[in-house]
């Protein structure tokens, strides 16, 4: 029988019963979300972690030793991408206007980038480029998963953000995550001379 037929209506209010199991929580502003989640999330995390915001800047300000922990990650056989945005594009430009602060877009990238060389011979850990994300951050953490869709003009704290978790084929996260496997493909080696090679089908 279907849900609707099992369920009284009202039981069904309370209970989620579709594709919005997989909603863990929903947060209007992304700093709304504790910074120990992030934590847990990174933490816990065994096989892979995807950081594809376009400037992943404030993970770097807001969780104490991230390089370390993400290297130790590698080592213990994690993979560990990040997926940024160019910081010389036309699109990180056009953003840079329309958000008009101070702290511009291409600087926030270029502190993941310093942040990033540090770290980047530890075996596990890759990063490319990507200018097709700047208005939606989808962050992974083996089958949990954290989702920016930006609003406007607003920075990207400012944005709404969904805590998910995978349950089924071809639910939200599967949908997410097929856009950032996407970006990866279809993304360009930061570092030119690791032996990375873009792939792009």
């Amino acid at each position: 029988m279907s849900p609707e037929v099992l369920w009284p209506k009202a039981v069904r209010s309370a209970v989620k019963t579709g594709p919005d199991r997989e909603i863990v929580s929903a947060y209007p502003y992304r700093n709304a979300c504790p910074t120990s989640v992030w934590a847990s999330l990174i933490d816990g995390a065994s096989q892979q972690i995807t950081f594809a915001g376009y400037t992943n800047y404030f993970v770097w300000q807001e969780q104490p030793r991230l390089a370390a922990r993400l290297a130790r990650k590698a080592q213990d056989g994690c993979a560990v991408r990040f997926i940024v945005g160019d910081p010389d594009s036309e699109v990180t430009r056009r953003r840079e206007a329309a958000e008009a602060v101070p702290l511009t877009v291409g600087t926030r990238i270029r502190i993941t980038l310093d942040a990033l060389e540090k770290i980047k011979h530890s075996p596990g850990i890759e990063a490319r480029f990507s200018d097709e994300h700047i208005a939606l951050s989808v962050f992974t953490f083996d089958d949990q998963m954290l989702v920016t869709p930006h609003i406007s003009n607003l920075l990207g704290h400012e944005s709404p953000l969904l805590h998910l978790r995978r349950l089924g084929e071809d639910g939200l996260y599967d949908r997410f995550a097929a856009h950032a496997t996407a970006l990866w493909q279809n993304g360009r080696p930061i570092w030119p001379d690791d032996g990375t090679t873009t792939t792009t089908s």
